[in-house]
């Protein structure tokens, strides 16, 4: 099998609330995240069709609804949250993530965490509302684009 292709997010700005402290997450901050999809787009390449691709969009929005919602207290379990829902799309094989909060260390621009997922069968999205969105958004944004 050759080398996987990439699709990537990158630079998303999110509004959410992380930190160690509760001073920390008292109010939102933006955090950067960037996902890398790792999947074999060749046949998109030939059909030029949005339904033979990852729909990053649905991903992104599932991403923004996730992060904005939820408090973290590590950039590290954020940027899990962001792996597991970028493998739902059984195309994904594997996922990199990045996230960096600005402004978390003093003369730093920022601290950073980056992860790499593969598909696990193992790895669940646990909360079925979330699951269900991914893949409604996926399947309404294919079938606008297809007709």
């Amino acid at each position: 099998m050759s080398a996987l292709d990439k699709l990537r997010i990158r630079d998303l700005r999110v509004r959410c609330r992380v930190g160690v402290t509760a001073e920390e997450r008292r109010l939102p901050q933006d955090v950067v995240i960037t996902v890398t999809m790792h999947v074999d787009l060749q046949k998109a390449c030939r059909s030029d069709r949005l339904g033979d691709t990852v729909d990053y969009k649905a991903v992104k929005k599932a991403v923004l609804a996730e992060c904005e919602k939820k408090t973290f207290r590590l950039i590290e379990r954020m940027a899990q949250r962001v792996a597991e829902l970028a493998l739902v799309d059984s195309r994904v094989l594997q996922v990199d993530v990045i996230v960096q909060k600005q402004g978390a260390l003093r003369f730093a621009r920022c601290s950073e965490v980056e992860i790499s997922r593969e598909k696990n069968p193992e790895v669940r999205i646990q909360n079925p509302e979330v699951k269900s969105r991914v893949r409604k958004m996926g399947a309404g944004e294919r079938r606008k684009q297809d007709e």
